[in-house]
């Protein structure tokens, strides 16, 4: 599967290829997620098992190390401006591996990215996708505790505050 030019593959997507994913609303599409701070996998939705399944970029061994989203894009804004391919997902890689390994100075532009990049790298683990809800009023198995009442705040607005004229 692709996203943002990006390929992710596993065998365990092997029994979804070229099935309908039964959520007729998103043309029978699979639901995916994925940490725009970790690019380097995704998590795909299984139908049947209302499980979900996490697939790996496939070139992430280029690469060896987690990225962000806006990593992906400079690394492309980058070949771009060079007038080469960004829509190469090797070419890309390449470019976001070296990125990845530079030790020294960044390249002219990349220092804000850079900085991103690696606090994003060294922020806590972020904790896995709970199991999918289960519509079905029979299926106990994915009851999990009750929700908190939600209590909205109203609106403020200065206009309304008396003794406090703006102008």
């Amino acid at each position: 599967m692709k996203v943002n030019y990006r390929t992710y593959d596993s065998p365990e997507l092997n029994r979804l290829r070229r099935q309908p994913s039964g959520v007729t609303g998103k043309q029978d599409l699979s639901e995916i997620h994925y940490d725009p701070y970790d690019v380097s996998r995704v998590w795909v939705r299984r139908s049947d098992s209302r499980r979900w399944i996490e697939v790996p970029w496939t070139h992430l061994p280029m690469v060896r190390a987690p990225f962000a989203d806006f990593t992906w894009r400079h690394a492309r804004q980058l070949l771009a401006d060079q007038g080469r391919d960004d829509t190469s997902e090797t070419a890309v890689a390449q470019v976001l591996a070296k990125l990845l390994r530079r030790s020294g100075k960044p390249p002219v532009g990349s220092e804000q990215v850079m900085a991103r990049t690696r606090a994003a790298l060294e922020a806590p683990a972020r904790p896995a996708l709970p199991p999918a809800r289960s519509t079905d009023a029979d299926d106990s198995e994915n009851e999990g505790p009750e929700e908190a009442p939600v209590t909205p705040f109203g609106v403020f607005n200065p206009l309304e505050e008396e003794g406090n004229p703006l102008w």
